[in-house]
């Protein structure tokens, strides 16, 4: 059983749109629905913010449900220069940039793991990066309204596999995001979730993958018009790349 998971209530909220005949169970506050999404028997949640709930969340589904492999969704704030708004970037590992247990542990290792980074399945890894590109090459301009790829300014936008860094953290400052480039210079994007539920997929020995649409650069312009973006871009990049994933 696949489970689709995101940070983003618009993202879920696209996604259910398209299945019928759901089955709901209510945990933790949290609501899983249960249906079968192209073929594929799915459980799809909606985290909550930060990593703490992103965590709770996944260990919930991980024990309520017989999951085999997992997606986890969202927007993220772009650290590589060169990343533009409505680019996509795939992990190919997880780190949490605000985690620090030294001097005991090495600076950003989770203690007890001996890890600090997390690294994605490499099959569902390659999916998604194949489902993203071919979204953007052929569906986005069907998907996306033209108006709205002009007022985000999204001309040709591009996929990225990368290292993806998470913290509860939001950046809205240039100065703390090239702080952050300096300390951790691969890191493609930032954003809230991603690191602890690869952690917990690792721990559960879950196959995992992580998709996330630039929003913003991670600076003084990150808060232009996050609902606006979160509704129109993020929830047609997110049901349009899972059925590219789940139909190719």
């Amino acid at each position: 059983m696949l489970a689709i998971v995101s940070a983003m209530p618009e993202e879920i909220a696209g996604v259910l749109e398209t299945l019928a005949d759901v089955r709901i169970n209510e945990f933790g506050g949290r609501l899983f629905h249960t249906a079968s999404l192209h073929g594929t028997e799915v459980v799809v949640v909606y985290s909550r913010l930060g990593k703490v709930a992103a965590a709770a969340t996944v260990t919930q589904l991980l024990a309520a449900y017989p999951i085999t492999r997992l997606v986890f969704g969202g927007v993220a704030g772009g650290a590589r220069t060169g990343l533009a708004i409505g680019d996509i970037v795939v992990g190919s590992e997880l780190i949490q940039h605000d985690m620090d247990a030294s001097p005991i542990y090495p600076r950003y290792e989770v203690p007890l793991s001996g890890k600090a980074r997390f690294a994605t399945d490499p099959l569902l890894r390659e999916q998604l990066l194949l489902a993203a590109q071919t979204f953007l090459t052929h569906d986005l301009a069907s998907q996306v309204a033209a108006q709205e790829r002009e007022f985000f300014n999204i001309g040709s936008p591009k996929v990225l596999e990368g290292l993806i860094a998470s913290g509860d953290k939001f950046f809205a400052s240039a100065d703390e995001i090239q702080e952050l480039r300096q300390r951790l210079p691969e890191v493609c994007c930032v954003e809230m979730e991603g690191a602890a539920v690869a952690q917990v997929c690792d721990e559960y020995a879950i196959p995992f993958a992580v998709l996330r649409t630039i929003s913003d650069s991670a600076d003084e312009n990150a808060v232009h018009d996050f609902p606006r973006f979160s509704r129109e871009i993020a929830r047609h990049y997110f049901i349009g790349v899972l059925t590219r994933f789940l139909t190719g």
